[in-house]
């Protein structure tokens, strides 16, 4: 694969905790996208090298990479300083007879989501691009039929999802699935009940699908319940719309970039979420998929380093120590 270049983070001045955010990162910054794969890191690796990257707080990533014994992972979790901001499902909503099946699989998440004392489910559609061939795997358009069922489909599980478990259902708009535009996102959110089904503003996958998030920010502050923080390289935005390339393929060629380098401005993005009368856990994510086993932890450094300029900080709960 392509590694992302290291670009040297300018000089900053020191800056004022922002109180209603906490910074958190998540194994895909240590190129993990699967439950089990030959070229990921042992979870016990990941967790040594977030700890020494300088994190306090992690989202579970797939369900099976991390310990799914409660007490297990409680223990990992423990003896390194660890919290959880949130855990990872993914699922069709759009296919009903799929229903059954994706709501059993999601309660197992929830449930080891809420033991270990996180409130936040982040909710990825599928891809219907594969991950590692970039074959067509589903039509790549919601019919009308599937869009007129998606947001109540998405209300009912986060009813169930709260009302049963205490944690929030954050759907994830994504490369190379049905919510990646801004019109998907905008669709989901206008069609959904925001009692139940909000968003996890992923900021790197809205640029991907040339949204606007600061747009999106502030038209729909009330509905981001969780952020992912992560940029992409323009030069590689228009590899994909000129070669039709799979996100597996961009990633690939190295569109996930450090920051403060790629689209969109993390500082600007900070700086919006920092207005809201919300508070947000804000995890890192760099998609590296597959890397060298070296290549993550430097990159973890300067990103926290980074981020903390900005004001970012992971010590606290958000809210738990007021803004500042």
């Amino acid at each position: 694969m392509t590694v992302p270049s290291s670009p040297s983070s300018p000089a900053q001045s020191p800056r004022t905790v922002i109180g209603n955010l906490c910074l958190g990162s998540a194994p895909d910054s240590w190129g993990v996208w699967f439950p089990h794969d030959e070229h990921q890191p042992p979870y016990t690796r990941f967790l040594d090298e977030l700890v020494e990257a300088g994190y306090e707080w992690l989202e579970l990533g797939p369900f099976g990479y991390l310990p799914t014994d409660p007490q297990r992972l409680s223990d990992e979790l423990g003896t390194r300083g660890l919290r959880v901001s949130g855990g990872t499902t993914f699922g069709a909503l759009h296919r009903p007879d799929e229903w059954d099946e994706m709501l059993a699989t999601t309660r197992k998440v929830a449930e080891l989501t809420a033991a270990t004392g996180a409130r936040h489910l982040v909710y990825i559609p599928p891809m219907y691009r594969d991950e590692k061939t970039g074959e067509f795997t589903d039509s790549p358009e919601f019919t009308a039929e599937q869009w007129n069922a998606f947001g109540g489909r998405a209300g009912e599980l986060g009813r169930i999802l709260l009302e049963e478990y205490g944690v929030r259902l954050c759907l994830h708009p994504h490369a190379d699935s049905h919510i990646q535009s801004q019109t998907e996102i905008e669709r989901y959110l206008d069609n959904s009940d925001s009692r139940y089904a909000n968003l996890c503003l992923d900021t790197g996958h809205v640029a991907y699908g040339r949204g606007d998030n600061v747009d999106l920010i502030r038209r729909y502050a009330e509905r981001i319940g969780y952020v992912h923080i992560k940029q992409m390289d323009p030069a590689v935005l228009d590899q994909v719309a000129a070669e039709d390339l799979s996100f597996g393929e961009a990633v690939q060629r190295g569109v996930c970039v450090e920051p403060p380098a790629g689209v969109p401005d993390p500082a600007t993005i900070i700086d919006e979420l920092a207005t809201l009368d919300a508070e947000l856990f804000v995890v890192v994510e760099q998609d590296l998929y597959p890397c060298a086993p070296d290549v993550p932890l430097p990159i973890a450094l300067r990103t926290r380093e980074y981020l903390n300029g900005r004001g970012l900080s992971g010590t606290r709960r958000p809210g738990e120590r007021g803004r500042s």
